[in-house]
């Protein structure tokens, strides 16, 4: 019978000394308190209490097609396409029979129309095949289908099912650093962090919130500050502005699904 080898001292001290142990990642934090969260998200729902998507569809089925579509197109170029084409093929069954080459013809105003028409019939008998032509209602089952992303499926998601998600665009990315709401380096990064910190009751419409914010308020190259209605409560270091906007309804501004 063999002896069991006693244990080096440095391996002892790896595994006893808590400094050698692997550390879990730290969670991302966000630079606001509970309070001044829900002061945020209550200001925007005052400013915008009903946010409205701009792709047009008529059921589940072509929201899918509209969103995936909309990739590297406008949403007003792809309403201006779909209309036609949602009016003989409003279904997965009506797509695959309509073929790829007819759905080119409808699609050709949009931006990588040979792709998406592929990725529309693709996905249509996915959905025949697989989903009984009913659009899934989940993240895991959505982005099986050909030209479905994790954003597209969070678009889905809340659109079609009324589903609290986060579809981080380039606006949403940008405010998460800027303003220190959400820092992180990739889109999933500041998804979870935003799911986690924005208040349940304002997280139906957060995702819009957030993008018109970017889009109107936060722009890119210059951020308005005079006009940002959490001015007061902003943590980024490029603000010009310490008072915020007046805290009044606007006008209704549709928001582009993906972008």
């Amino acid at each position: 019978m063999t002896e069991a080898k006693p244990k080096s001292s440095t391996q002892t001290l790896k595994k006893s000394n808590p400094a050698t142990r692997r550390k879990p990642a730290a969670r991302r934090r966000t630079a606001y308190s509970k309070a001044e969260l829900e002061e945020i998200f209550r200001r925007f729902s005052i400013q915008r209490p009903e946010p409205k998507g701009e792709l047009e569809h008529v059921n589940p089925f072509t929201l899918v097609v509209a969103v995936a579509l909309s990739a590297q197109a406008t949403d007003a170029g792809v309403n201006k396409a779909t209309r036609a084409l949602f009016k003989v093929a409003d279904t997965p069954e009506k797509m695959l029979a309509l073929g790829e080459e007819k759905v080119r013809d409808y699609i050709k105003t949009i931006g990588l129309y040979r792709n998406k028409a592929k990725n529309v019939i693709a996905l249509s008998q996915k959905l025949v095949d697989d989903f009984g032509s009913v659009v899934p209602r989940t993240r895991e089952e959505l982005v099986t289908l050909p030209g479905v992303g994790r954003k597209t499926a969070n678009v889905v998601m809340s659109m079609a099912f009324g589903i609290p998600t986060m579809a981080v665009d380039t606006h949403i990315l940008r405010i998460g650093n800027r303003i220190k709401l959400a820092p992180g380096k990739t889109p999933d990064e500041i998804e979870e962090i935003l799911m986690r910190i924005i208040p349940e009751e304002y997280l139906f419409h957060a995702h819009h919130w957030l993008i018109l914010h970017g889009r109107y308020c936060c722009k890119a190259r210059r951020p308005e500050c005079e006009k940002c209605v959490i001015a007061d409560i902003c943590k980024s270091p490029e603000k010009t502005c310490d008072v915020p906007a007046p805290l009044v309804e606007l006008p209704p501004q549709a928001i582009s699904a993906v972008e």
